[in-house]
């Protein structure tokens, strides 16, 4: 599109690095000369795990093609790279992983460049003194943050901003990796740098970042082009199957948000009371209108984790309609025998679940849901305790009790469960849940995050 303003096009291939994109999406997406290649790399959405564990949730392999793809472009058009949230928790682990990966790659390609690593953990003293200070509060409806929780998280990462990304632009690297990150900045990072409006740089961020998500068919394994310039942006999808309207663009106000007109963020809130979104196109939309409003200090989402304990699943289907009609008896029973059987072993400290697929599987922990009705249940027994022997032990009887229960009008004694598996049961190791999940005020933006820079 020809136009005289001043403008910084931002390049986004994915939604999540490892989700992929066509090799033609991104080679038209080049061709439209982009200022920077952004990509986010993670997600709270997969649970606690990954954090905890310290893997990705994003295939090792799948990551190494679209980096392996991304750098080289972006060094022979001289454009930086930014990832954000490395290895899809952020953490030091996750953060290692990618460096490994790239350095693969550059030995591979033999590439010339200079990486900034920007690190988003934070040491458990440090989240202490920040507690003792007062710096630290609940965000939504947690428990106020206690040193015990934080003595017991196996990691704590915080959401950087853009501030870190602009630091390490000014360091001279053409290839930035950082951990934990708020999802838009690594996408508005050298716009704001370059002294374009923050609300609609971090807007354009904030839709950048699912990629084509945002058009019709959506898709996170495709590519969008963000144009920047002094007055709104303009989005668009780069394969000719995709189009954005702008009530799929504005429709994304809704995506994962609690209010679709307040958007916040670290040091502040996007404010989309009169923002406007207009059809340029058939697959371009405009936005403008998108405010910034500061907030009274600057603050940081914590996000830590602790281990709960070990876990073991037997997935198992029946198709037996008496046992269909009486499956919450049935489930009550075979609870009751499991806890009066190991009521005095020891294992008193577990968990034992059972979600029932067809009936209401998915919407389990909303009591007031309609029940669904079907002629096949899966049931999926759950198993959680502090060893993963126990765990083991749990969910074996569990199941044996299941498959043999004798509930009133059973015909058939061979078995009443249909295993898809064997063996039956899954040990799926260590569980972890949140239990950091709150603001912390900074008064440094970049301090926190400390950068070191590699040459390749």
């Amino acid at each position: 599109m020809e136009n005289n303003q001043k403008e910084i096009r931002v390049l986004s291939p994915t939604a999540i690095l490892g989700y992929g994109f066509p090799e033609e999406s991104f080679r038209e997406g080049m061709r439209r000369k982009p200022d920077v290649i952004s990509c986010d790399a993670g997600s709270t959405d997969p649970g606690p795990y990954y954090l905890g564990a310290g893997y990705s949730f994003t295939d090792r392999n799948a990551v190494k093609r679209d980096l392996a793809i991304m750098i080289p472009a972006a060094l022979e058009a001289g454009i930086p790279v930014m990832i954000g949230t490395a290895g899809g928790s952020g953490a030091r682990p996750h953060v290692e992983e990618t460096v490994a990966i790239i350095k693969e790659i550059a030995a591979e390609q033999k590439l010339k460049f200079k990486m900034a690593v920007i690190q988003s953990e934070f040491e458990k003293d440090y989240v202490k003194e920040k507690l003792r200070k007062g710096d630290i509060s609940p965000l939504g409806p947690v428990p106020e943050l206690k040193e015990s929780d934080i003595d017991e998280s196996i990691h704590i990462v915080a959401q950087m901003g853009e501030e870190p990304y602009i630091k390490a632009l000014e360091g001279g690297a053409q290839v930035i990796l950082a951990g934990r990150s708020y999802d838009p900045c690594e996408f508005s990072a050298l716009a704001i740098s370059r002294g374009f409006d923050k609300a609609l740089a971090i807007h354009m961020g904030k839709i950048l970042e699912c990629a084509a998500i945002t058009a019709l068919p959506g898709s996170g394994s495709d590519c969008m082009m963000g144009t920047l310039r002094e007055d709104h942006f303009v989005v668009e999808p780069l394969n000719p199957i995709r189009k954005c309207t702008a009530l799929s663009v504005a429709a994304h106000s809704l995506y994962e948000k609690t209010n679709p007109y307040v958007l916040p963020g670290p040091g502040g809130a996007l404010d989309l009371h009169e923002t406007k979104f207009e059809q340029l196109t058939d697959t371009q939309v405009k936005v403008s209108g998108t405010k910034f409003v500061p907030t009274d200090g600057y603050f940081v989402k914590l996000e830590g984790v602790r281990r709960v304990g070990y876990r073991t699943m037997s997935p198992a289907a029946t198709h037996d309609p008496v046992m269909i009609s009486q499956i919450d008896t049935v489930v009550e029973k075979v609870r009751e025998r499991v806890l009066d059987n190991f009521r005095d072993s020891g294992m008193k400290d577990f968990y034992l679940d059972f979600k029932i697929y067809g009936k209401k599987g998915v919407m389990h922990m909303f009591p007031k849901t309609p029940d669904s009705q079907s002629d096949e249940l899966l049931i999926i027994i759950e198993a959680v305790a502090p060893t993963q022997e126990e765990a083991n032990t749990i969910c074996g009887f569990a199941r044996s009790t299941m498959l043999h229960y004798g509930y009133e009008g059973r015909i058939s004694t061979a078995g009443n469960l249909a295993f898809p598996f064997s063996p039956s049961d899954c040990k799926m190791g260590a569980v972890y849940e949140f239990n950091v999940y709150h603001l912390m005020r900074i008064e440094d933006t970049c301090a926190p995050f400390p950068i070191t820079y590699m040459e390749f």
